[in-house]
């Protein structure tokens, strides 16, 4: 399937629903994101391994977060797990110039290989930070947006914290039967909605899996 192909399947299963979305999809080349010898499969809508067991998300489930974020330009995200960095790009695409993107991966050699990808792109608004992405990254805080690409035993305490007022959050959440969460910020309230299972990498750290 080519990349046209793949967003009018998209489409018609209902995970793209705007034209930003839509668009920022279209721009952004996965099979950059993907390692050589799987670049005939870059859109096909399935993860692929990207090594250190890891994989980049399906398409769908990336238009799925995004969609359920509702990002607009301007806009400060952190992205928990940066992987191959294709989420971030197009997570860049959709809060433009004047937002941020804040990923943190805890494996440094994706980490590195994510940033030179994003370089080469000319992705300049987002930042790579090596880090545990269960503790969210303090020093921008607090954020628009936040979403987490691995799955965590509960939804980590620090990013609740690191999240505005009026912010939203995308969690998968679960061991063995996982859940996609949107969690939005309140004031003192926090308000879930489960959009069903999934099936992500464990979030390793001091808020996720040991």
């Amino acid at each position: 399937m080519d990349k046209y192909g793949l967003i009018e399947k998209l489409k018609r299963e209902g995970y793209i629903r705007s034209k930003s979305v839509e668009e920022a999809l279209l721009k952004v080349p996965r099979e950059e994101f993907v390692p050589e010898h799987l670049k005939d499969y870059a859109y096909c809508d399935t993860p692929l391994e990207i090594g250190y067991g890891q994989t980049i998300s399906a398409p769908h489930m990336v238009a799925l977060m995004s969609e359920l974020l509702e990002l607009k330009p301007g806009m400060k995200v952190l992205e928990i797990g940066t992987g191959s960095g294709y989420h971030a790009a197009v997570t860049a695409e959709l809060v433009g110039k004047d937002g941020l993107v804040v990923s943190i991966e805890r494996i440094p050699e994706l980490a590195e290989r994510a940033e030179k990808t994003l370089r080469k792109l000319g992705y300049d608004n987002v930042i790579v930070i090596v880090g545990d992405g269960s503790l969210g990254y303090k020093p921008l805080a607090p954020y628009d947006r936040i979403y987490c690409t691995a799955a965590a035993p509960s939804i980590p305490k620090s990013l609740i914290s690191q999240l505005k007022d009026g912010g939203k959050m995308v969690i998968p959440v679960g061991k063995y039967m996982q859940k996609l969460i949107l969690l939005e910020k309140k004031g003192d309230k926090i308000i879930t909605k489960d959009y069903g299972a999934v099936a992500f990498v464990p979030l390793i750290g001091e808020e996720g899996f040991k």
